[in-house]
């Protein structure tokens, strides 16, 4: 055992290095260019060094023509007013009564000198301000009362038709002079100058700005405007040389990929902010849902290279304008993840490479979500990959989530160009199919590069004419034979308890393949009658059924078995002891603290997993039952049971996930097993002879003879 001070250090320096890795390369992915693309470094007002002509002929929505003809389109919209108030308008008439009733007692007053009046009249605010002309006052107070009287009800007049037909608060002088016109003309002269002066000085607004309305309006204007499309034939020069570039000239050139905008400290700054955001982020995801990533240096490297190529890709592919940013193979990097490491890192991996492809892409939502969502459904899609054509039926699911994502993304616009529409959709669907392809030959190479089990390896590994399994079969039959029922006990109780069913399937295939070295010292291999260990001390005979582990690890490594499938070589034995070698030395020396108890024992590790526990359980089940011949169910039970206990009691499960529900659910299905292989055979009876002497009808065949009932 290494120091675990020591091995956290290792463990949390590799993480560290690892993350400034990513973070450095994520850094110059998203803020450098990958490769001179003989783009052109232009800014606004630069001089054309050269004619630039469009390399392809290419039609686009222009940004900065939409939002000219969008900004025209709120000019013209007109200033919104609320609708004349109602309430306001009987105030102000309110309002008007009292001033004609207060200038009538003016009129009245007798006693007062023609200066009092007239400053009378002037104290009233309406008629202060815009000041009364005096010859008006004058003529008001100089009236007969007759024509005062008609002066009052034309006042009264205008001002109710003026305020029921609104006077804006923007309009006030408008309205004023408007009432000249509203005047009757059966007023005399004098009469109606006074009307006219009153009536113009007792309006008032009642309908007000309504910024609201009209921003509404502005808006809806705007969103009127009809998408602004230019059209560039190949050839036709943008920039002529030596002219200015402008802004319209600049737009085109980046929706032809003919321009790369300078790179400031700045941007390196924020893309490398974004870049550890990144990283932390899938760090502290891995850490919570899928923790084995970030101990196992193998798998922590496997998805730092991953993630290093797929952002190489997208640097290359995605900057291009063309249908080749929609051929970047996203899933397949989905697909691997999950296969290798799980779909939890497939996930996390998906959105991140979504991220990034958006990024990349000038900031690109339709990227990122076609990026995203495809890694997403391939992940979802992908949940067991037990042949090759799972990884095309999740290629179906992941165009048609392709095809889905830029329909949504191009069917609103009211214009587009369909052909280059059309190819992009093309490109979407052919991307899953691609993808697919790449992830089948990653995972055959993925496998023996990092010694990770896969599915495809599993598979390859399973079959019959495997070198190492053929030569078992040759030279260990009993053990083969072995090993097929230990596969079927523990792939079956696998698949009960959500274990790796494949994965103990194999390596119950491997667990004893150390005994092919010395097959004929090992029970099932022997010939009826001889068995070599009774001529052997106990130590020899425990050094070589304990050495038939060390064995198989050697063969394993030879025939470059992954290390997941080695794990079952040491660990279905554990630390249990070989109790007949110990007795017999227990025997023979007369004394138990003559033998040292430890020589006696594997050397373990117990089972770290719970596919290798299954195969220890399974292997014991399988070689008690073989040997006791259990007639009944219960006593099947027993058996099942008693090795359940003994391997529980003697610690040999405390190292691995396994649940003591789990473990019943084993039990039960270890018991349903073997009472199919085992179960009571029909005796039948001898046939008996012919006159002619051959072998007559077997009396009591199957055929006529009744069922033989196993015993209760």
């Amino acid at each position: 055992m290494g120091n675990p001070s020591r091995e956290t250090w290792w463990m949390w320096s590799r993480l560290a290095l690892t993350a400034l890795a990513l973070i450095a390369l994520s850094t110059f992915l998203l803020a450098f260019p990958l490769f001179p693309s003989g783009r052109l470094v232009l800014e606004k007002g630069d001089v054309a060094p050269r004619d630039i002509p469009a390399p392809r002929r290419i039609t686009y929505e222009s940004a900065i023509r939409t939002a000219d003809q969008q900004r025209l389109a709120e000019e013209a919209v007109e200033p919104v007013y609320t609708a004349p108030d109602a309430d306001l308008a009987r105030e102000q008439l309110k309002r008007a009564r009292q001033v004609l009733d207060y200038l009538s007692s003016v009129r009245a007053d007798s006693f007062a000198t023609p200066a009092q009046r007239r400053a009378w009249v002037l104290a009233v605010p309406e008629l202060a301000d815009p000041h009364l002309p005096i010859d008006v006052v004058d003529g008001l107070l100089a009236l007969p009362d007759e024509s005062w009287g008609r002066v009052q009800l034309e006042t009264w007049d205008v001002v109710a038709e003026t305020m029921a037909q609104g006077v804006r608060e923007d309009a006030i002088e408008e309205a004023r002079q408007g009432v000249r016109s509203q005047v009757g003309l059966h007023l005399s002269e004098e009469e109606a100058a006074v009307t006219a002066a009153l009536a113009q000085r007792l309006i008032a607004p009642n309908s007000f700005y309504d910024e609201a309305a009209t921003q509404a309006a502005r808006d809806r204007a705007r969103e009127e405007v009809s998408p602004v499309l230019i059209s560039l034939e190949a050839g036709e020069v943008i920039v002529r040389e030596g002219e200015r570039v402008t802004a319209l000239d600049l737009e085109a050139l980046e929706e032809l990929g003919l321009r790369q905008s300078r790179t400031r400290w700045t941007d390196v700054l924020g893309q490398g902010a974004l870049a550890a955001a990144g990283v932390v982020l899938l760090g502290l995801f891995l850490a919570r849902f899928q923790a084995d990533v970030l101990r196992e240096g193998r798998k922590l490297l496997l998805l730092s290279l991953l993630l290093a190529l797929f952002l190489f890709l997208v640097r290359l592919m995605v900057p291009d304008r063309t249908v080749l940013r929609y051929l970047f193979p996203g899933p397949a990097l989905a697909m691997l993840v999950t296969a290798t490491l799980g779909p939890q890192v497939g996930v996390a991996v998906s959105v991140l490479m979504g991220a990034g492809a958006g990024l990349i892409g000038d900031n690109s939502l339709e990227l990122a979500a076609y990026v995203t969502v495809g890694g997403l459904i391939a992940t979802l899609a992908l949940r067991r990959v037990d042949r090759p054509g799972t990884l095309f039926r999740a290629a179906l699911f992941v165009a048609l989530a392709h095809v889905v994502v830029l329909a949504g993304f191009r069917l609103p616009l009211q214009r587009m160009d369909l052909l280059e529409t059309a190819l992009h959709l093309l490109a979407a669907a052919v991307n899953g199919v691609l993808s697919a392809s790449l992830a089948l030959g990653g995972l055959f190479l993925i496998g023996p590069l990092f010694d990770i089990i896969t599915t495809f390896r599993l598979i390859e590994l399973s079959r019959p004419d495997h070198p190492l399994l053929q030569r078992l079969l040759r030279e260990a039959p009993g053990t083969y034979h072995h090993s097929l029922m230990v596969a079927n006990l523990a792939e079956q109780a696998a698949e009960r308890i959500g274990a790796n069913p494949l994965l103990t399937r194999v390596g119950a295939y491997y667990h004893d393949i150390g005994k092919v070295v010395r097959p004929y010292f090992f029970i099932e291999n022997q010939v009826e009658g001889v068995n070599p260990h009774g001529r052997l001390d106990p130590y020899t005979s425990t050094e070589i059924i304990t050495g038939h582990v060390r064995d198989g690890l050697e063969l394993a490594r030879r025939y470059r078995l992954p290390a997941r499938v080695r794990a079952f070589i040491p660990e279905h034995h554990g630390t249990n002891r070989a109790s007949f070698q110990y007795e017999r030395a227990v025997e023979l020396a007369g004394d138990p603290e003559l033998v040292n108890e430890a020589d006696f024992h594997h050397q373990g590790p117990k089972p770290q997993s719970k596919e290798t526990a299954l195969v220890m359980l399974a292997d014991g089940c399988e070689a008690v039952v073989r040997a006791r011949r259990p007639s009944t169910p219960e006593e099947m039970a027993q058996v099942v049971g008693e090795v359940f206990d003994r391997t529980l009691r003697n610690g040999q499960l405390d190292e691995c996930p396994i649940t003591l529900q789990e473990l019943s659910i084993v039990r039960a299905s270890f018991i349903s097993t073997l009472k199919g292989v085992f179960h009571p055979r029909i005796r039948y009876p001898e046939p008996t002879p012919t006159p002619d002497g051959r072998e007559g009808e077997v009396i009591g065949s199957p055929a006529t003879a009744p069922v033989e009932k196993p015993r209760a």
